[in-house]
């Protein structure tokens, strides 16, 4: 292979079968189940990287079953999202995310920096309740619990929402181990249909774990719980700071 094809085909590693295709990633029926709850400011306060600004101590802790996924197939992830904002504009900070499969591990953190880690979440629906879990391992590490469809939400106010610019911070080292690459990453979500919302009774419990440490942000409230069906397309993103210049 020459150097022309070298660079004509390097767009992701290994070089001869790429971790996962080009986009653009289409999500059909991709589901969530949001639970909104506050939390202590100063542990926001020492995750949240600046240019990014918090506005109050509020974390949205989310499970997220894609059951197809361009390139990407057929997972479920789970995670904290934290709104916070850039140059005065509202959006969401994407600070941790677990899943269960390897193509999105390797294309979120290689194209635009998603914090992905490989673990075991689930979202199922059993009797009348939507039930999330989250395993590292052996160990449950997060459990949110909902009552299925109780009453339904506004859809244009959940698009409006969901169109709002998510913020990431992308790491990559070096050869000799230092940070190669360090940005603020923006991105948003793209032809975005709202299939159905809704809201109910919200639980969430959070534990404590060495390598899976969502319970560093600790419920203190729950605020609110919310069960979305959507379409929706993954944009490319954008740098909007450069740690390094």
């Amino acid at each position: 292979m020459n150097i022309d094809d070298v660079k004509r085909n390097a767009f992701a590693m290994p070089l001869t079968s790429p971790a996962f295709p080009p986009g653009p990633y289409r999500f059909v029926n991709r589901e969530f189940l949001i639970v909104t709850y506050r939390t202590d400011i100063d542990a926001l306060r020492a995750v949240v990287p600046e240019p990014l600004q918090i506005t109050e101590p509020i974390v949205k802790y989310e499970f997220i079953r894609m059951p197809d996924s361009t390139g990407f197939g057929d997972y479920t992830e789970s995670g904290q999202v934290i709104p916070v904002t850039f140059n005065g504009v509202a959006g969401g900070y994407v600070h941790s995310m677990y899943l269960n499969d390897e193509a999105p591990i390797a294309g979120g953190r290689e194209l635009w920096g998603f914090p992905k880690k490989l673990a075991s979440p689930k979202l199922v629906i059993e009797t009348d309740t939507l039930v999330g879990t989250l395993d590292y391992g052996s160990v449950r590490v997060a459990t949110a619990t909902l009552g299925y469809k109780h009453r339904a939400l506004d859809t244009a106010g959940v698009l409006k929402g969901l169109l709002a610019p998510n913020y990431l911070l992308k790491i990559i080292p070096h050869v000799d181990g230092s940070a190669r690459i360090c940005e603020l990453v923006q991105y948003f979500l793209e032809d975005v249909t709202v299939k159905g919302a809704w809201t109910g009774p919200s639980a969430l419990e959070l534990a404590h774990h060495a390598l899976a440490p969502v319970a560093r942000l600790p419920v203190l409230e729950v605020i609110s719980g919310t069960h979305l069906l959507t379409d929706m397309t993954l944009g490319m993103g954008s740098v909007i700071h450069d740690y390094l210049v």
